[in-house]
């Protein structure tokens, strides 16, 4: 009897056992257990009207920790799409029925239906537990921006600058009979001044590039490589007999992470230079991170900025109406420079002679100086001093002159030679040295702004070709 007995105890212990299992098999162990309890309310009528705006919506709840507190709610129980109704830094949530209604409305939340929305609290690995009630929320007149989301994030790409970082979208419930222009800004969160991403005409959505939406945040004032609050506004613009309407929708406030920019080559092309109107001559400028500068010709005259040595795709000038690129380019000007009467020319006003051009790419900075200098390009000699003859420029190597400030050497050079070019053969003069070398290519210096010239290149007979005039050396091997 007694050995019965077990067998049922055990026969019955299995049955609870499998049971168990059973039930932990089938429970969603990804779906947060609540922790603390939200109590209940509701926006006081499932209809809202605009007239309810300012009266106060509260949460509460029975958790106190030092912790901040995120309120979020969804369209569907699982909170798979939720979205940020707020933040509070005690067990008490008080905002409006009309920041909810925006809200709701941002979300996609239409006024002529009724849905369901659920809300609980977040506070780190914590949740509460939902509450829910169906709400038919109201229209406000322009637009109401449905993605980003409050609180989502974005990181742009930099490998693929041409791709479609996000797609701003908004809804319009105002009747305006006409056609509507819709202008999309973007500014740090609480700036005051907003800059263009793009305008669009009766659509309700803009897809923006990695590098428009890069460009804009980062002149925003953004930390590239770190996310930023980023604050997005969408402008309904109309025109008919009866005048002109402007309407903005709420700021929805979003992260976004810029990334370093690659800045943009600079090529000098035009009259007022020495490469004239070809493109293929064209005078690139030598980089040093967001900066770009040349000691060159100039004359007054017309000129202009391309992004390589040729016409397309980039153009640069001042930053104006019509400017074809997206980087425009330069905010301010030195005094002897001005916008030319047509296309993306600059015109150069000041004497001829060489001048130190300077670029700064920073987004923030943009400009462009021109600076007269001693430097000169018309010059009878040209030598050539450093290890190549003990440093005696009583006895520096004459150049062949080639004409229009171009000269030409051919002698042997020894690895790890190091040389500077004199206007004569003396220290006390004219004199030219290093700003910057690319392999074998260098950028013209002038005495007490440069470096000695060292070159590496081996125990051969070399050609040195220097042109004044463009503010350039090159040493090829013969």
């Amino acid at each position: 009897m007694k050995n019965i007995i077990k067998l049922l105890f055990a026969s019955f212990f299995v049955v609870l056992t499998t049971l168990a299992c059973t039930d932990d098999a089938d429970r969603d162990w990804t779906k947060p257990e609540a922790s603390f309890r939200l109590n209940d309310t509701s926006l006081g009528s499932n209809i809202l009207y605009e007239t309810m705006k300012n009266n106060p919506f509260v949460l509460t709840w029975d958790k106190a920790s030092s912790s901040d507190y995120t309120i979020v709610f969804s369209d569907t129980e699982d909170f798979a799409n939720k979205v940020t109704l707020g933040t509070a830094t005690t067990n008490t949530f008080v905002t409006t029925v009309g920041d909810v209604n925006s809200k709701l409305l941002q979300a996609g939340y239409s006024p002529y239906a009724s849905k369901s929305v659920y809300i609980r609290i977040e506070s780190g690995a914590e949740v509460s537990n939902a509450i829910t009630f169906a709400v038919t929320v109201y229209p406000v007149a322009g637009p109401i921006i449905t993605a980003p989301t409050a609180g989502s994030a974005l990181v742009l790409n930099s490998a693929d600058q041409t791709a479609i970082a996000t797609t701003i979208t908004w809804n319009d419930y105002s009747n305006y009979g006409v056609d509507v222009k819709y202008l999309v800004e973007v500014a740090k969160k609480d700036a005051t001044t907003f800059t263009s991403i793009g305008e669009v005409t009766n659509v309700k959505s803009l897809a923006v590039t990695n590098k428009d939406l890069n460009t804009a945040i980062v002149n925003s004032g953004a930390t590239m490589n770190q996310p930023n609050d980023i604050d997005v506004r969408v402008t309904a613009s109309t025109t008919s007999t009866g005048g002109s309407i402007g309407l903005k929708s709420a700021i929805v406030t979003f992260k976004v992470t810029p990334y370093q920019v690659d800045y943009p080559n600079f090529f000098l092309v035009g009259q007022a230079s020495a490469a004239g109107w070809d493109a293929a001559t064209s005078i690139s400028l030598h980089k040093n991170d967001n900066f770009a500068e040349i000691y060159t010709y100039l004359e007054p005259a017309e000129f202009r900025f391309l992004g390589q040595a040729d016409w397309n795709p980039l153009n640069y000038s001042i930053d104006a109406d019509g400017i074809k690129d997206a980087y425009k380019y330069f905010k301010t000007v030195s005094s002897n420079v001005e916008k030319a009467g047509g296309d993306e020319n600059m015109k150069f006003t000041g004497a001829a002679g060489i001048y130190k051009v300077v670029v700064n790419a920073d987004f923030g900075v943009k400009s462009l100086t021109v600076t007269p200098t001693t430097s000169v390009w018309d010059v009878p000699n040209l030598y050539i001093v450093g290890t190549i003859n003990g440093w005696a420029a009583d006895a520096a190597l004459p150049f062949s002159p080639l004409g229009n400030g171009k000269f030409e050497y051919i002698g042997q050079l020894a690895n790890g030679s190091a040389f500077k070019f004199l206007g004569q053969q003396a220290w006390d003069g004219l004199e030219w040295g290093n700003i910057h070398s690319e392999g074998n290519t260098g950028y013209l210096g002038i005495k007490g702004d440069n470096n000695n010239i060292k070159f590496d290149g081996g125990d051969n007979y070399f050609k040195i070709t220097v042109d004044l005039k463009v503010g350039k050396y090159t040493i090829t091997q013969l």
